[in-house]
């Protein structure tokens, strides 16, 4: 079964197409800056464990234009991987906030549309790009099944003492004000991969996905028990432009004191803070640079977000009441050695050894970068947040 898997940006649309239930990957590519003058498609082609790449630089106008540009790429005769587009018989939807309706991946429908719709105040830089994508795609692949994998849906496992604010109740029970929990998908996929090399019965497990977004998930026994973010994907570490953890205080200060609009803080802590706050730069490779030039800014910025995953790790061992291993994935967590050695300096207590050496090798595939014969395993796992996607959708449409 050829199984689409789609995630829609605000100005982008990545997908990958594989052949189900072999995990195969056919093609997976990107369109980026939809909408802009400088648009480009780039496709990759994957034959005879042989990868092609194409790039293009295109006039995409909005996202049905977008999908349908890959849509002509699939069934070319070159750069193609399929006959004819009924080859497709389902479309996985990365869709970010699922709040507690939906504790699993959903076939869509209007009702699910709807709720997806209802939930755009608690993820407004994602959940509507998401619908959006839906509902270009049920255009554009009429006969095939459109299903949902929501971010969230992970998450619903965490006991209510993880999940509960100590707010008014009614603000729970009337308003759904929790925490939801985050790259879902991505903490979901890294642990099964982490069990399979532990096999160890009920694995208390920490995982820390570091990328533009940044976010942690303490993990028992295959299950999400506590993480980092909360009702949206602000809270928890330092990211790029999200000023994670801070103090409520700081929000009334400056709306009270200082005279801010509310969006405007919302803007603030959304769009300005995190990295780019700190130093002026949202991308760690740009920060690095700077700390060679001397910048103090950019290594108090690096400092800040090490410091920050280091004090969840001590937190979520709490929680677990232990620790077998640690996971580093995505762009910053797979590929800056820099930055798992800063997380695992004076972390001895917890039983964290990191060996340098295989940490500084670069292996694209999982592996155990720990000191020999340490009891907490320090794992790199490339994180396949669309093959993941692909099983949900593939396990819901043949269940």
């Amino acid at each position: 079964m050829k199984i689409l898997v789609l995630n829609s940006g605000s100005s982008s649309l990545k997908y990958q197409l594989f052949d189900m239930p072999n995990e195969y990957p056919l093609c997976s590519g990107l369109v980026d800056r939809i909408g802009l003058d400088n648009a480009t498609l780039t496709h990759k082609l994957f034959r005879e464990g042989i990868e092609k790449v194409f790039k293009y630089q295109i006039n995409i106008t909005d996202h049905e234009e977008a999908l349908l540009a890959v849509t002509d790429l699939l069934v070319n005769s070159e750069k193609g991987v399929i006959a004819d587009m009924e080859e497709v018989k389902a479309i996985g939807h990365r869709v970010v906030h699922g709040g507690d309706q939906f504790a699993s991946t959903a076939l869509i429908t209007a009702e699910v549309k709807k709720k997806i719709e209802e939930l755009f105040t608690l993820a407004p830089l994602h959940n509507p790009p998401n619908l959006l994508g839906i509902i270009v795609a049920e255009r554009v692949f009429p006969s095939a099944k459109q299903v949902a994998v929501f971010d969230t849906a992970f998450h619903q496992s965490m006991p209510t003492r993880a999940y509960r604010s100590a707010i008014p109740k009614e603000m729970y029970t009337e308003m759904g004000i929790r925490a939801y929990g985050f790259h879902g998908s991505s903490h979901q996929y890294v642990s099964e991969k982490a069990n399979e090399c532990l096999a160890i019965p009920d694995s208390k497990i920490i995982t820390i996905h570091l990328g533009n977004g940044c976010s942690m998930t303490a993990i028992k026994g295959g299950k999400s028990i506590d993480h980092s973010m909360g009702l949206g994907p602000m809270s928890g570490l330092v990211m790029g432009t999200r000023s994670g953890d801070i103090d409520p205080s700081i929000i009334f200060h400056l709306i009270n004191e200082r005279g801010y609009a509310p969006q405007e803080v919302n803007d603030i802590l959304n769009k300005k803070s995190g990295l780019l706050g700190l130093c002026g730069f949202s991308d760690m490779r740009d920060v690095k640079e700077a700390i060679k030039e001397g910048n103090e800014d950019a290594s108090l910025a690096y400092e800040l977000f090490a410091y920050r995953i280091q004090k969840y790790i001590g937190t979520f061992t709490a929680a677990l009441n232990g620790l077998d291993a640690i996971v580093f994935t995505a762009g910053i967590g797979e590929n800056d050695a820099d930055m798992r050695a800063a997380v695992c300096q004076n972390m001895e207590f917890f039983g964290i050894y990191l060996d340098q050496d295989k940490n500084s090798r670069r292996v694209a595939d999982i592996r155990e970068i720990n000191a020999e014969g340490t009891k907490v395993k320090i794992l790199v796992i490339p994180t396949n947040e669309e093959l993941e996607i692909g099983k949900q959708t593939f396990d819901l449409v043949n269940g």
